[in-house]
C-alpha cells in the first residue's frame, strides 16, 4: 500500500468517524486503524522488536481511550501512535527526537502538502484511480468549496437549493476533511529536517573520542581545580542534604497535627520542593560528569560523593512517599495525592539512571533517552487504570465519604457509587447515578465511552 493511499484512506475514515460526533469511541477506532495500516504498510526489514512493541501499545492505548476517553489515555494513544509512525520509517534517529521531528513537520507540512510531485504517484498511465481523481474528486472538491462561498454571499443563490433536503453540512465535511488530511499527512509522510539529522549524534549514549573534552569547562580553571571544586561542592551538598533530611523528617512526622487544608497545601509545596531539588541535583551531576571526569582516574572521590548524594536523594524520596501515604490515609484519596507517587517514581528512576550513567560512563544524552521511555511507560501504565473508580472505592470505606463530590468531580466512579448506594440504601444517590449513566448511554454510538456500556443499571 502506497503512502498516498494511506493518507486518503485515513482522511476519509476520519470524516466518517467524526461527522456529527463528539470525541469518544471514534478516536480509539481511528487509532487502531492507523496501527493496522502501519502494520501492513511497513516493510518487513523495519519490523523489529520496538516496532511490534509500539504497534501493541498503540492498539492497547486506543482501546483504553475508547473505554475511558480521558486525558491520560489520550496522551498515551497519541504518544504510542507517534512512536509507531517514527519507527515505521527507515531513520536511525533517537526516540528523543520524536518531539522536534513532529513539531517541525506540523509547520512544514502546510506547504509540503501542495508539493504533489513529492508524494503523489508519478505515472502517465491512465487508470481507475487517475480517472476518479481527475473526473470526480477534484471537481467535487472545487464545487463544494465554491458552493459554500457563494451561498454565504448570496441568499438568492442559496435559496435555489432550498428544495433539496439533503441533511449534510458541507462546511463541516470540508473542515473535517482538511483536518483529517492534515493529521494523515503528518503521520504517513512526516519530514525530517536536515538539521535534526546533523544533531542526532549528540544523543548517542556512548562517548566517542571526539566527545571527550580535553579542556576544562572554564578557561580560568584547570582540571585539578575543577575536580577539587566538584569534590568540595558535593561534600558540602551531602552535608546540607543530611541536615535537610533530618529537619524535613521532623517537620513531616513529629510536629503537631494541622488542619487538613493547611496540611494539603504544605505537603504539596514540600513535594514540589523535593522534586525541584532532585532535578537540580541531577543537573549538578550532569555538569561534572558531562565528559572528561567520567574517565579521569583521579576523580574517585568525585564519583563516590556523587553516588552518595544520589543515595541520600533516594532516601529523601522515600521519606516524602511515606508522608504522602500517611496524608492520603488520614484525609482521603485524591487525584493530586496519587499524582505525587507518579512524580516521585519518575524522580527515583531519574536518580537511578544518573547512577548508572556515572557507573557505566555514559553521556548526558543517555539520561534523556532513558527518561523519555520512563515517562512514556508511566503514562501508558496509568492510562489502563480506572483511577476515579479506585479513589471512590477507597474513600467509600470512610465515615466522611462525600457522595456528591465523587459523583460530580471524580470520573468513572459510577460503578462504585452504584454499589455504595445499594449497600447504604441511598435511593437519592441511586437515582442520580442511574440518571448520569443513562445520559451517557444515550449519546451517539461513536461519541460514547465503552466504560458506560459495561454498567448494568437494571
Amino acid at each position: 500500500m502506497k503512502t498516498h493511499h494511506c493518507i486518503f484512506i485515513s482522511a476519509l475514515f476520519f470524516v466518517i468517524l467524526f461527522y456529527n460526533e463528539e470525541i469518544g469511541l471514534n478516536l480509539g477506532v481511528l487509532g487502531i486503524s492507523y496501527a493496522v495500516l502501519s502494520l501492513f504498510k511497513t516493510p518487513i526489514i523495519l519490523k523489529n522488536r520496538i516496532f511490534y512493541l509500539s504497534f501493541a501499545t498503540s492498539v492497547l492505548s486506543s482501546i483504553a481511550f475508547a473505554y475511558y476517553g480521558d486525558a491520560i489515555s489520550f496522551v498515551a494513544e497519541v504518544s504510542s501512535l507517534l512512536l509507531l509512525s517514527f519507527k515505521s520509517k527507515p531513520t536511525r534517529l533517537k526516540t528523543f527526537m520524536i518531539l522536534p521531528v513532529f513539531m517541525t513537520s506540523i509547520f512544514t507540512s502546510i506547504y509540503k502538502f501542495f508539493m504533489f510531485k513529492d508524494w503523489l504517484p508519478k505515472r502517465n498511465v491512465s487508470g481507475l484511480w487517475q480517472k476518479t481523481l481527475a473526473f470526480v474528486l477534484i471537481p467535487l472538491l472545487f464545487a463544494i468549496v465554491f458552493f459554500i462561498i457563494y451561498s454565504a454571499g448570496s441568499d438568492s443563490f442559496a435559496a435555489v437549493f432550498d428544495d433539496f433536503n439533503i441533511d449534510i453540512n458541507l462546511w463541516k465535511i470540508f473542515c473535517l476533511s482538511v483536518l483529517g488530511l492534515f493529521i494523515a499527512f503528518n503521520f504517513w509522510n512526516f519530514a525530517v529536517e536536515r538539521i535534526i539529522f546533523k544533531n542526532n549524534h549528540s544523543l548517542d549514549n556512548e562517548f566517542s573520542k571526539k566527545r571527550i573534552a580535553l579542556q576544562p569547562t572554564f578557561s580560568f580553571l584547570d582540571f585539578n581545580s575543577e575536580r577539587t571544586s566538584g569534590v568540595v561542592s558535593l561534600a558540602v551538598l551531602n552535608i546540607m542534604l543530611l541536615f535537610f533530611i533530618g529537619t524535613y523528617t521532623h517537620e513531616q512526622f513529629y510536629q503537631i497535627e494541622k488542619s487538613p487544608d493547611y496540611m494539603s497545601e504544605e505537603t504539596h509545596n514540600r513535594v514540589e520542593a523535593v522534586i525541584g531539588s532532585i532535578i537540580m541535583a541531577i543537573l549538578v551531576i550532569m555538569f561534572y560528569f558531562k565528559s572528561y571526569f567520567n574517565f579521569d582516574p583521579k576523580a574517585y572521590w568525585l564519583k563516590v560523593l556523587a553516588k552518595l548524594w544520589i543515595f541520600l536523594n533516594l532516601v529523601l524520596l522515600i521519606v516524602t512517599a511515606a508522608k504522602n501515604t500517611e496524608y492520603l490515609i488520614l484525609h482521603a484519596f485524591t487525584y493530586k495525592k496519587l499524582g505525587v507517587y507518579a512524580f516521585l517514581l519518575l524522580s527515583a528512576i531519574g536518580l537511578i539512571v544518573t547512577f548508572i550513567k556515572i557507573q557505566k560512563k555514559k553521556t548526558n544524552a543517555y539520561l534523556f533517552n532513558s527518561m523519555v521511555w520512563a515517562f512514556y511507560g508511566t503514562v501508558l501504565a496509568c492510562s489502563f487504570i480506572n483511577w476515579g473508580g479506585f479513589i471512590t472505592m477507597q474513600n467509600s470505606k470512610r465515615s466522611d465519604f462525600a457522595t456528591n463530590f465523587h459523583l460530580q468531580s471524580i470520573s468513572f466512579s459510577e460503578k462504585q457509587l452504584l454499589k455504595h448506594a445499594k449497600e447504604k440504601n441511598n435511593e437519592q444517590l441511586l437515582k442520580e447515578v442511574i440518571s448520569k449513566i443513562e445520559e451517557k448511554q444515550k449519546t451517539r454510538f461513536l461519541s460514547r465511552n465503552l466504560f458506560y456500556e459495561t454498567i448494568n443499571i437494571k
